[in-house]
């Protein structure tokens, strides 16, 4: 016999007799992390900033004490010299003092004065172990004080050195020839000069320097005054002579 055909179930057919497969189950929503938040950036003007003040600083700090290790150094090496040197300065007086050939003229121009002007000047190194130098010295010499102070001519002495413990003269000589004077003021020279009143005046500008061990150590321009002393006072007694450095350090 021939087989059926086999009848096609029309859409939407179901059959009574198979179980209702039972319906799958909803599908749960995939939890999506919450966005992320983006960090505001911060403003530039809030952002820290290297200082640029602190390789100044540094410097200053080492400058400082880089200054402070140096004048300590001096002080130590200062201290050290005078304890080892026991340094002192040179002593100066007036030997004597003379006028040779001293002459007034009452001319019909004028009074005029000739003279010769002799000083012996002691230089004194008191030093053990110290040596000075002395430049060229420019030496002047007067007489007179006041307004009736008179120049006396001027002369060089060439430099020299004087060693540890020494006592030097110097002599010095200047002269003046027909120099016109005031006749009022050559009275008044005449009179000092008969009675031994007469003040005499020396001053010399030079430059010193030290030496130590064979070094020669720098050179001081100083400005030496001797005398204001009359000349009957200078045959017993030997002024000394002020120093003067610095413009405004004076010695005696």
């Amino acid at each position: 016999m021939a087989d059926k055909p086999v009848l096609q179930k029309p859409p939407g057919y179901r059959d009574s007799n198979m179980a209702t497969p039972s319906p799958p189950p909803p599908l749960r929503p995939q939890q999506q992390p919450p966005p992320m938040r983006k960090t505001a950036g911060m403003p530039s003007s809030f952002r820290p900033k290297r200082k640029r003040g602190s390789c100044c600083r540094t410097c200053c700090c080492c400058v400082c004490i880089t200054l402070v290790l140096i004048i300590f150094l001096l002080l130590v090496a200062t201290a050290v010299f005078y304890l080892w040197f026991d340094p002192k300065l040179p002593i100066f007086s007036l030997a004597s003092f003379r006028l040779d050939g001293f002459k007034l003229s009452d001319d019909p121009d004028g009074a005029s004065l000739s003279a010769t002007a002799v000083a012996r000047v002691e230089m004194r190194n008191p030093n053990t172990k110290l040596v000075f130098y002395y430049g060229n010295t420019a030496v002047e010499m007067s007489v007179g004080n006041g307004n009736d102070e008179t120049g006396m001519g001027e002369t060089t002495i060439n430099g020299f050195r004087q060693g540890p413990k020494n006592s030097t003269s110097v002599k010095v000589e200047t002269s003046v020839k027909n120099q016109l004077l005031d006749r009022g003021l050559a009275k008044r020279l005449s009179a000092k000069f008969q009675s031994k009143d007469l003040v005499m005046n020396v001053v010399a500008k030079t430059k010193v320097g030290l030496g130590v061990g064979g070094i020669k150590i720098g050179m001081l321009a100083v400005n030496l005054r001797c005398g204001g002393v009359s000349l009957n006072k200078l045959d017993t007694d030997s002024p000394k002579c002020i120093l003067n450095t610095l413009k405004w350090v004076n010695i005696q």
